[in-house]
């Protein structure tokens, strides 16, 4: 695949951000375009591997080293089609996917992986300025309504394949607007939200129905979905965050990530927010709990609100700068030190921190109060363990909690429904992503736990044959991968 002797002479090379003094003071997406021309090189590194490792690493299965190739070839057009053939939205995952593709090619091994992400977005976007990518409502329709409860992108991806089946589909948002956590939970410096509008215009083309502002279980009872369709598709996502219960919890300024990070892309769609509702970090001293995704998705955020400085904590050691061969080998994903385009803009990353209680004044957090840990075994097993003499305090006047999710939430839809759970609160599911109610599916966090955008469109893909074998006995839509 590409070209024989691509990757021992061009370099691995990613599109420039824009200067951090620049986009700060916005909302705009950070890259720089990046030329066809070096984006055609990129593809030629792909290794003539035998067993290219990124399909294990890519929940979707997505035929990697054909539209390298094909992108090195200038053959854009069949570069798309492979691309569509095992993803929908490649413009989202291009742009929001860690890419653990990358983390499984070959060329990893010693040397810079292959710059699998930037090509796939680079063929979509592509193919959008082309105007190939239209919208593609199916031959025939099936007389049979499927109603899709959440549009992340677990339940857009679900949506679309069965459409494409050709049932009557129906997307139900409890939101003002279609998108889910892409919607209000990504910051629109890392997807700006015309790329996903762009998308759902075409979905609504197709014969897609959304409606917004329905909750269903509160609005609208589940007996009348039941009722009106044929089958359910669940992909309401893991809503239920972690929380830190220390002592001083209670006290004003101290906001789940979610909440803050939707006010934001409330404001950024042009919604008005009263000032009172706002949470802000402009000239706050501000504490994001969490190194994931989300926690580089408030540091953004707080930069460009016009934080006076901002700490973020991580109760576990520092990842190492490369991953360790004996406890992290390829090809796993590398656990490894990152650097994303939040912390290129400043911020201080503390490590080996426990927060013990929080303190304030008036009902207010001022104060945060912690220790220093470290990592000792402990009947046969590693341990956090509190360092003596290491407490200290710091100022503080915002503080945001980014440290994952526990589950979906389990009051009104899952209640009514009566779905059996796992033991870890998630939606039960058989090998059809049928739960314990007949006709009722799950696909993404809802039933998986908290994941990634990819395991999210790969789940809902699958959860859509899935209805389609059982409405109609049998089904064209392609297999799941696992």
């Amino acid at each position: 695949m590409g070209k024989i002797t691509g990757f021992l002479e061009i370099k691995r090379e990613t599109p420039k951000r824009r200067p951090v003094g620049e986009r700060v003071h916005d909302w705009q997406e950070v890259y720089l375009p990046f030329e066809a021309d070096k984006l055609k090189k990129q593809g030629a590194r792909c290794m003539d591997c035998g067993i290219p490792f990124c399909h294990q690493g890519c929940p979707l299965g997505n035929l990697i080293p054909d539209w390298n190739d094909l992108v090195y070839r200038d053959r854009w057009r069949e570069a798309i089609d492979r691309l569509h053939a095992t993803n929908n939205f490649p413009e989202f995952t291009g742009r929001l996917c860690p890419a653990p593709c990358e983390g499984s090619c070959v060329l990893g091994i010693n040397d810079d992986p292959v710059t699998i992400k930037q090509v796939e977005v680079g063929i979509i976007d592509h193919a959008f300025d082309e105007g190939w990518v239209v919208p593609a409502p199916p031959a025939a329709r099936t007389g049979k309504g499927v109603a899709v409860v959440g549009s992340g992108p677990a339940g857009l991806a679900a949506a679309e394949q069965l459409n494409r089946a050709g049932h009557s589909v129906t997307v139900f948002e409890k939101a003002d607007r279609i998108g889910g956590l892409l919607r209000y939970g990504i910051p629109e410096f890392k997807m700006e939200k015309r790329v996903l509008d762009r998308r759902l215009k075409l979905m609504e083309a197709a014969g897609i129905a959304f409606r917004t502002s329905v909750n269903v279980g509160e609005t609208l009872p589940v007996a009348s979905l039941s009722k009106d369709f044929a089958a359910i598709v669940l992909a309401g996502g893991a809503e239920s965050p972690r929380d830190l219960q220390i002592p001083g919890r209670e006290l004003s300024g101290i906001h789940f990530a979610m909440d803050y990070l939707t006010l934001q892309n409330r404001l950024s769609e042009g919604d008005t927010v009263p000032e009172r509702d706002f949470i802000t970090a402009k000239d706050k001293n501000v504490v994001i709990f969490g190194g994931g995704d989300t926690g580089a998705d408030c540091l953004g955020t707080a930069h460009r609100q016009g934080a006076r400085s901002v700490t973020q904590f991580e109760i576990l050691p520092c990842p190492p700068d490369e991953r360790d061969p004996d406890s992290n080998p390829w090809p796993l994903w590398p656990n490894i030190f990152r650097v994303t385009s939040a912390h290129e803009e400043g911020g201080v990353r503390e490590y080996s921190v426990n927060t013990t209680h929080f303190s304030g004044e008036d009902g207010r957090v001022t104060t945060l109060h912690a220790t220093r840990v470290e990592m000792v075994p402990e009947d046969g097993r590693a341990t956090l363990r509190n360092v003596p003499g290491t407490e200290y305090a710091m100022e503080v006047d915002l503080v945001l909690l980014a440290m994952g999710f526990l589950g979906p939430r389990r009051e009104g839809l899952l209640s009514d429904l009566g779905v059996t759970l796992t033991g870890r609160g998630n939606v039960w599911r058989d090998a059809n992503w049928m739960t314990s109610v007949p006709g009722v599916f799950a696909a993404g966090d809802i039933q998986r736990g908290q994941s990634l955008i990819v395991w999210a469109i790969a789940e809902g893909r699958s959860a859509a044959r899935g209805v389609d074998l059982y409405l109609m006995g049998r089904s064209d839509l392609p297999a799941p991968l696992r």
